[in-house]
């Protein structure tokens, strides 16, 4: 009955050690920041694209 623990504390650690990765962020301040400003350009492209569309009366 040793082995059952003995899979059950290994697999509890190894939740805790997913859950704690999840968790972090693998980008730093600037390089989550430039993400969001690029992501931000796009959408101003987009909504002055459909502003366009909407000016010249298209559907």
């Amino acid at each position: 009955m040793a082995r059952g623990n003995q899979r059950e504390k290994a697999r509890e650690k190894n939740l805790k050690q997913q859950a704690a990765q999840k968790s972090k962020s693998s980008k730093s301040g600037s390089e989550m920041q430039r993400d969001k400003e690029a992501v931000a350009e796009m959408m101003r492209k987009k909504q002055a694209a459909a502003d366009a569309k909407k000016a010249s009366g298209g559907k």
